[in-house]
């Protein structure tokens, strides 16, 4: 471009020079112009030229880094199959204020963010609850409108079983095990119909299990175990499914003394309180009638709240419900037997170690026995309308009025990303703010954000006020809205901060529920 502005100019004088040659002559001088700014027009013509040709490379270069970032922009935004390629803390991302209205220069990218992101939902829960027909309730304490009838001039957004309206949600709710109703096995649910599934799997869409911090008085203190058998049984079906009739007997003919006040081989008298009988006894045979996983009844927890250590046969994942490592012996199979009557009769004759099996009576559960119990401090009918409503909000966000939303903002060299949070067991989303995506900013943000609301624990009136713990807020969990509560309390994880950028580059707006603990 600049060797055609000189060639340009050259050309121009050329032309110019050879005119002046030429001109006739006036009393033996050159004839004199006429218009003296003539001598210039060559000049000024010169650079009229170049500063078109340097204004319409300007324009060429302007129009070249739009189509660059248009293209970026498209890549991000389109880009199923993993991450952009990285560079230094974050991968590359389209600048939001280079082709949208980023507002005034003194406008932070986390205002201009909480502007363009908002949106209005079509449907306000408070006015227009969730719906479930079936026994009438409704649950003034929930965290979204939720009533369970029926109504005359309202559809009902779900419905308990398969019979009701075509198109609405069909729900399955059962607290027994799948062994003894086979309706109940998550797959053969939906194989039938059912969408949603609330069974005492923590792999069902709302879980139902029997563990309660205020329907068992778990911490209850730890009373002198005085009977004279070590260990207590209250079994009645003698026809259980599995092998705990054969696993009584088999621990009777031991050196292990047992007082069985159930049905099957009693000789005490059952007309008892159970917990306080427990009470009496360094161990509880918390014999469940199946082994599944998650099924694990009153028999485990009753034993927990009496201080007797439970015997388990039943869930091969009980550890997963144990409120601390030792707090428990586990029959997994009949030949386990012996070696837990060993254990047993060791412990029973042993108090310092016997004493380490219910150290947690004293210190506290581990955290993760807390996050599990802290799940039911929301009714399971109230997570039932959370649960639905969020369902209907995701729909919702699939149209083109939320797809268009930034989700993050560029300023030079910074990159400010929008992010969206809520406690389990809460349903509506509070914003976060990260300016890199890495795993420790993202619980800084949160732990800073639920701090500066004065944030209260949804459990915290529910669970004992002695595991209470103090004011400050601590997190045991952070996951991505949708996952089923084993998903969210043992198998997820982001495994490191290039997981988390994958995902939130999957999932603009990213969506997280945390647990404190």
């Amino acid at each position: 471009m600049e060797k055609l502005a000189n060639l340009a100019s050259n050309q121009r004088l050329s032309r110019v020079a050879h005119t002046h040659e030429s001109l006739p002559m006036a009393n033996g001088n050159p004839a004199a112009p006429r218009k003296k700014w003539t001598n210039f027009m060559p000049l000024f013509v010169i650079l009229v030229v170049v500063a078109e040709i340097a204004f319409l490379g300007r324009l060429d270069m302007a129009k070249n880094a739009a189509l660059v970032d248009s293209w970026a922009d498209v890549f991000y935004r389109s880009h199923a199959g993993g991450e952009l390629p990285l560079s230094g803390e974050d991968f590359p991302v389209t600048m939001e204020g280079s082709d949208r209205n980023l507002g005034s220069e003194t406008e932070s990218c986390e205002d201009w963010l909480e502007k363009e992101d908002a949106v209005v939902y079509s449907r306000d829960f408070d006015k227009e609850p969730i719906l479930v027909s079936g026994f009438h309730e409704e649950w003034k304490t929930c965290a979204v409108g939720c009533k369970f009838g029926s109504s005359s001039d309202k559809e009902p957004d779900a419905q308990f079983g398969l019979n009701g309206q075509a198109g609405k949600a069909k729900i399955l709710r059962s607290m027994e095990s799948s062994q003894y109703y086979a309706e109940n096995d998550i797959v053969q649910a939906r194989r039938r119909g059912i969408d949603i599934v609330m069974t005492t799997s923590l792999s069902s869409d709302v879980p139902v299990g029997y563990f309660s911090w205020a329907e068992y008085d778990i911490m209850a203190p730890v009373q002198p175990k005085t009977e004279n058998a070590i260990a207590a049984a209250f079994i009645s079906n003698c026809g259980a499914r599995n092998f705990r009739l054969q696993a009584l007997e088999a621990l009777e003919k031991t050196k292990v003394k047992i007082d069985s006040y159930g049905g099957c081989h009693r000789n005490r008298d059952g007309r008892v309180d159970k917990v306080e009988a427990l009470k009496r006894y360094k161990f509880s045979l918390a014999f469940e009638n199946s082994n599944e996983e998650d099924y694990v009844t009153e028999k485990f927890l009753q034993s927990l709240v009496a201080g007797s250590v439970p015997v388990v046969i039943g869930a091969p994942n009980i550890e997963d419900f144990a409120p601390a490592p030792g707090s428990y012996l586990h029959i997994k199979e009949l030949k386990d037997v012996p070696e837990v009557a060993k254990t047993m009769i060791y412990l029973s004759e042993n108090p310092d170690a016997y004493n380490q099996s219910l150290r947690w009576k004293y210190e506290g559960p581990s955290d993760s026995f807390k996050a599990l119990v802290d799940m039911a401090a929301v009714h399971s009918s109230c997570r039932l309308c959370i649960h639905l409503a969020t369902t209907i909000r995701q729909k919702e966000e699939k149209s083109p009025a939320f797809k268009n939303r930034p989700c993050k903002c560029t300023r030079g060299s910074e990159t400010v990303y929008h992010l969206f949070v809520r406690e389990r067991g809460r349903f509506e989303m509070v914003s976060i703010y990260l300016r890199k995506l890495t795993l420790e900013a993202l619980e800084s943000a949160i732990l800073r954000k639920f701090t500066s609301m004065n944030h209260v624990p949804i459990w915290k009136e529910e669970r004992p006020e002695s595991i209470r713990g103090g004011n400050a807020l601590r997190i045991y969990r952070i996951y991505p809205v949708g996952l089923t509560q084993r998903q969210a309390l043992y198998t997820f994880k982001f495994e490191n901060d290039a997981d988390l950028r994958s995902h939130v580059q999957r999932n603009p707006c990213a969506k997280f529920e945390v647990i404190f603990v």
